[in-house]
């Protein structure tokens, strides 16, 4: 088949997707159509819950392996779209729908690459050579990426062999996004004694989160990332008092936690709580800031092809793998839950083209 060929095919199933709404934690239908495809492609995929995946043939532990992964689920649809979300729309190059650029392009992009390399390296044909012969595919559509759900890659992982390298084929412009900033997020409360306003009485718990409040807001964490910059953290919500006259004997406040590859979750935690006087609580440690060294083989394939590897802000599942992995897929971060969201049929084409030529 030819490139041509492979882009219609991921053309044609990408609007399936787009038809079957797909909120994360509701992805049956969606799923029930990557697994159609599959199937359709002469596949033969292993399925845990909503997610699913395929491993090329004649498999040797002793070989490396490549895990090619992007999710299937979408954010719900904002109030503004000016079109139905769920009807894929061709205008031009444009093909409109919820989960088209995040990351819809990536995954069916990513299966058509899946599909010609296994085919490859099955016939022995132009894209493979002798090294496709020698190495493990995995292909893995997930899902509840957008909730960091337990039941999407986390649920899958310690199913798959073990994996040395993965491209996750969420929108970056077809740029390597080799580094991404880690989250957590820290319930904080600060405890007073309610007292009667007017007579002066009690302990405000305002009062008491204040040196709190004001060193999340001062502090700055000495060590920069080139790609990421500094670990940043926010107070992004709080909420204290019953009414006017009584002091408030409780004070609770979110903070949200963006970590570089420098700093683990664990440690900055720990860090606060040694500096701060309010009882704070993690919601969880397993979102973790990630990296590829610049010298890894297929960053440097990158950088020969011209492309120019990059720092994301955003979170992915790759905050969940404990191997080297990086971004890298059609459309832009700037289209994702967005009204209006499309991705270019243009992109998908290149992104095809280029991930056979970086792997080939």
């Amino acid at each position: 088949m030819t490139i041509t060929q492979y882009t219609a095919d991921a053309i044609a199933l990408l609007k399936q997707l787009i038809a079957v709404p797909s909120v994360s934690r509701s992805e049956k239908d969606a799923a029930d159509v990557m697994q159609r495809a599959m199937e359709s492609y002469g596949f033969t995929p292993s399925r845990e819950g909503n997610n699913l995946w395929v491993m090329s043939e004649r498999w040797d532990n002793n070989r490396p392996t490549l895990l090619l992964n992007a999710h299937i689920d979408t954010v719900k649809p904002v109030a503004t779209w000016s079109r139905d979300p769920f009807t894929p729309t061709i205008e031009g190059d444009r093909l409109y729908g919820l989960g088209s650029n995040d990351c819809g392009g990536g995954l069916v992009a990513l299966l058509q690459v899946f599909r010609a390399l296994v085919s490859a390296a099955k016939d022995n044909v132009p894209p493979a050579q002798e090294s496709w012969r020698n190495v493990n595919l995995i292909y893995l559509a997930s899902c509840e990426e957008e909730v960091s759900g337990a039941g999407g890659i986390r649920a899958v992982l310690p199913l798959l062999p073990k994996i040395d390298v993965a491209i996750v084929g969420e929108p970056t412009g077809m740029q390597p996004a080799i580094a991404e900033r880690g989250l957590m997020v820290i319930d904080g409360v600060a405890y007073g004694k309610s007292g009667h306003a007017a007579r002066n009485e009690g302990v405000n718990a305002i009062y008491e989160a204040l040196d709190d409040l004001l060193f999340v807001r001062d502090h700055r964490f000495e060590k920069v990332s080139p790609l990421l910059g500094p670990t940043k953290m926010q107070c992004t919500v709080v909420n204290s008092g019953t009414q006017h006259n009584v002091v408030p004997d409780e004070c609770r406040f979110i903070i949200d936690v963006r970590t570089n590859e420098y700093y683990t979750n664990e440690e900055v935690f720990a860090f606060l709580q040694s500096r701060m006087r309010s009882q704070l609580m993690a919601r969880s440690f397993h979102l973790h800031s990630s990296s590829i060294p610049l010298e890894h083989p297929l960053v440097q394939r990158c950088v020969a092809m011209g492309m120019t590897p990059f720092g994301s802000p955003t979170l992915s599942d790759q905050a969940l793998m404990r191997f080297p992995s990086f971004k890298l897929g059609p459309g832009e971060s700037s289209r994702s839950h967005s009204a209006d969201e499309f991705v270019c049929l243009s992109e998908i084409e290149n992104a095809i083209s280029t991930y056979l030529k970086l792997l080939a």
